[in-house]
């Protein structure tokens, strides 16, 4: 098998016919594979491009991929034209399917027709095993005008890492092809593309089987998966957590249970959870951020997420941060705090061009800060101090956070960065305002060499892996002047062993209280013990100030913070909102979210096996439930769902026979009797024993019947220029005032006191210019026969266009 570096020097090697490889012309004596399995998708092209990118290894490379129908077979085939160099073409990425000592075969179809070009051209199938490892697996030379076939075999040698593997079509490498595109860049047409061998091994489960997250303890904030760096945001009434995807590596052993350390160099993905209760959360799975098929596909990671909200050019719009590695950070936006997310930048946003930045050795960490007047910030850095300062200063006063102001756009800089001088800082700047004060929080570092060496920490600077905060009247001014102290201890002080190491912790206000987001690995303790694996989950505490402004140090707990409200269970929501579960998952799905719209994500809670249970904590039934139905797809029969109230050893109130069709979503329903006030819920599963029973996409229960406020509901899209909204209206008929909330995938409004024959009325706006077929809820919620008991009306409305 032929290698070749990559770059401005590399050199080509012509001949690719190696051992372990065969060539076109010489198949029959091709070893029989050990699966017939086709790594490839849509090699065909007949779903337009999908899982196909244009090789971007060099930062030089480039081309135009366009779906055609000038297909070797089938209605599908891809154009490339425009390409910057021989190695600029379609790529699809193979990592985690190719095996290190395995033999494939390779089959493709090529077609090349410029009339200026040679008679005959060769055409190669590489594959690019990361950095400057490149290998040409198959060729073939095709005659102008006709369609060639790749045919071929090859073997990944047994010592090739395949933690990358990407394969991609390209024309012979030469240094200068601009000087004769005809020669070596000309257009080709691709189709039929097919990598067939031995699938590779189930990967392991990451399902977390324990009890992570205890019955009546409110942290970890999750016990199904993990997530580090917490950023708490809040928009229309919602927390929104964004967390660094510490699942995407984790990898237990089906034996014992253990998985091998985190791997940060390979997360690229950013989770994303919300609440409106502080206790009850919702997975909204991850934002695939960084990598060939990200978002900000020139990135490689995306650490450490900071999140902002902004109207700009009368849009809408969020903002995510991230850190990609240690070396830069960069943006994606938002249409809403779930997406769908955009990139609006072809490259990073802070990097060693930043001014003010060049001295920090990690340019990661983002945190933004929009004003009250609308002016942005970011705050970024850490690291290493610099050499060039004495060691007493390296250790106390590194100067290695920055502030930077964003423009107006939010996915740019202005000026020069400012020096944060935050004492024994390390990384973690994150900055919030409480009555007309800046204060910024950062994790401290723990000495060493980068720091100066054995040094003594000034008094009352923090020591190693602690939180330290300052306080500014200006949001770029951060002298170690601002320094107030230590706001959180290491997280070791209140969770023992295993749980000790750096963090990095934000702080957002919700409904009149602040709260301080930080992680420790407190799920991975729960699953190994003492020794854990670097796995981290996130937690929250409530942030209190005495009468001078300073914080009061938090104390890490296990039971974590209050619920601000009970669950409102008249609704449809979405199976992926726990309180606790235990030895669940959530995947995604296609389609859009019942509970969040036609644009959100949508998950299902999956890997359901007998003894399972997902809770709810502080459910409030009133008056009384009526029924309880879920939308679920059995994958076996036999299953059912259990209700229970107060324990998942409490007796079963209701069942659900999960007996539709196997492999098909459908909605069943049981009545429910007795099921009033309020009462965590328990949803037990049963059902064969070692077998996956069946997935559930929804929850809703319904009131009992005599025992609603009488409502008439509306619901219409209109347009108001050219923006789309959604008008809801509620008329009370009941003879006593009533609470009505009004909700659309596009927000939420409550109106207290709604008087007999009034009105509750609201116009949510879809912040587009079209609105997509919905259905709007309202919720009245009244007094009947000396009891409060709650109306729930669904009404869809029609999708409409405006504008144009």
């Amino acid at each position: 098998m032929t290698q070749r570096p990559r770059g401005t020097t590399r050199r080509r090697v012509a001949a690719i016919a190696t051992a372990g490889m065969m060539l076109a012309g010489a198949v029959a004596a091709a070893p029989v594979q050990a699966a017939e399995t086709d790594l490839v998708v849509n090699g065909g092209f007949e779903n337009g491009l999908a899982n196909w990118f244009v090789n971007n290894g060099n930062a030089t490379d480039g081309a135009t991929l366009s779906p055609t129908t000038d297909a070797w077979s089938g209605s599908g085939a891809v154009r490339v034209t425009d390409r910057a160099t021989t190695g600029s073409g379609p790529m699809q990425d193979l990592s985690g399917k190719v095996q290190a000592g395995q033999t494939y075969r390779l089959t493709a179809r090529i077609k090349y027709e410029n009339p200026a070009s040679p008679a005959t051209k060769q055409f190669f199938a590489t594959m690019h095993y990361g950095g400057s490892t490149y290998t040409n697996l198959v060729s073939v030379t095709a005659n102008r005008g006709q369609w060639a076939q790749f045919d071929g075999q090859f073997t990944v040698p047994a010592s090739q890492s395949v933690s990358t593997a990407r394969l991609f079509f390209e024309t012979p490498w030469t240094s200068n092809p601009a000087a004769d595109p005809d020669l070596h860049l000309m257009d080709f047409t691709l189709d039929d593309v097919s990598v067939v061998g031995a699938a590779p091994p189930a990967a392991p489960s990451k399902t977390i089987e324990v009890v992570g997250k205890l019955p009546g303890e409110h942290n970890p904030v999750i016990g199904h998966k993990f997530g580090a760096d917490g950023y708490g945001f809040v928009h229309d009434g919602r927390v929104y957590l964004y967390l660094t995807n510490d699942t995407q590596g984790y990898a237990p052993d089906p034996v014992t249970g253990i998985s091998p350390a985190i791997n940060y160099g390979h997360i690229n993905q950013i989770t994303v959870l919300s609440t409106t209760d502080m206790v009850n959360w919702t997975d909204h799975g991850e934002i695939q951020v960084a990598g060939p098929n990200g978002v900000a596909p020139f990135t490689t990671n995306s650490w450490a997420p900071g999140m902002a909200r902004k109207v700009v050019d009368g849009q809408e719009k969020f903002f995510l941060y991230y850190a990609n590695g240690g070396g830069s950070s960069n943006v994606i936006t938002g249409a809403s705090p779930v997406g769908p997310w955009t990139s609006e930048r072809t490259s990073t946003l802070i990097d060693g061009r930043t001014p003010g930045a060049e001295a920090v050795a990690w340019k990661f960490d983002p945190a933004p800060l929009v004003d009250d007047d609308g002016e942005a910030y970011l705050y970024f850095g850490g690291g290493p101090a610099s050499t060039s300062m004495p060691p007493a200063e390296r250790f106390n006063n590194p100067k290695n956070l920055r502030a930077i102001r964003l423009g107006d756009d939010m996915v740019s800089t202005e000026g020069t960065a400012a020096v944060v001088d935050a004492p024994v800082a390390f990384e973690a700047a994150q900055v919030f305002k409480r009555e007309g004060k800046y204060y910024l929080s950062y994790s401290s570092h723990f000495g060493g060499n980068d720091f100066g060496g054995p040094q003594t920490p000034l008094p009352g600077y923090p020591g190693g892996g602690q939180i330290g905060y300052m306080i500014s009247d200006d949001p770029m001014s951060w002298p170690k002047e601002t320094y107030a102290g230590v706001l959180f201890p290491n997280q070791s002080q209140f969770f023992g062993a295993g749980t000790g190491g750096n963090n990095h912790q934000s702080v957002f206000e919700y409904e009149g209280r602040h709260y301080f987001t930080y992680h420790a690995p407190t799920l991975n303790k729960r699953i190994n013990g003492n020794t854990t694996q670097g796995y981290r989950s996130p937690h929250i505490q409530e942030l209190t100030f005495t009468e001078d402004g300073t914080i009061q140090q938090v104390v890490g707990t296990y039971a974590g913070v209050d619920q601000v409200r009970n669950f409102d269970p008249y609704r449809v929501f979405e199976a992926e909102t726990f309180g606790w579960s235990k030895g669940v998952a959530t995947a995604k799905i296609d389609g859009g979210s019942a509970q969040f719209g036609a644009e959100a994500p949508n998950l299902v809670v999956r890997d359901i096996d007998n003894g399972d249970w997902t809770a709810l904590s502080s459910v409030d039934f009133g008056a009384g439930a009526g029924s309880l139905t879920a939308k679920v797809r059995p994958l076996v029969a036999g299953g059912t769902i259990q209700l229970r109230l107060g324990a998942v050893t409490a007796p079963v109130v209701a069942t659900i026979p999960v007996d539709g069709p196997l492999g098909e979503w459908t909605e069943l329903t049981t009545a429910l009797d007795g099921v009033t006030g309020v009462h965590d819920v328990y949803f037990t599963y049963a059902g064969p024993a070692g077998t996956d029973l069946f997935e559930i996409d929804t929850w809703a229960f319904a009131a009992g019947t005599g025992a609603e406020p009488p409502v008439t509901v509306t619901a219409q899209a209109r347009c108001v220029g050219s923006t789309g909204y959604v008008a809801v209206q509620a008329r009370n008929d009941h003879d006593t005032a009533v609470d009505v909330v009004l909700e659309t995938a596009y927000g939420r409004r409550s109106v207290a006191d709604v008087a007999p024959g009034a009105h509750a009325f609201q116009q949510f706006s879809a912040r587009s210019t079209a609105v997509a077929a919905g259905s709007a809820t309202v919720r009245v919620t009244g007094t009947v026969d000396g009891r409060d008991v709650t109306t729930v009306r669904t009404v869809p409305y029609p999708a409409i266009a405006c504008g144009g």
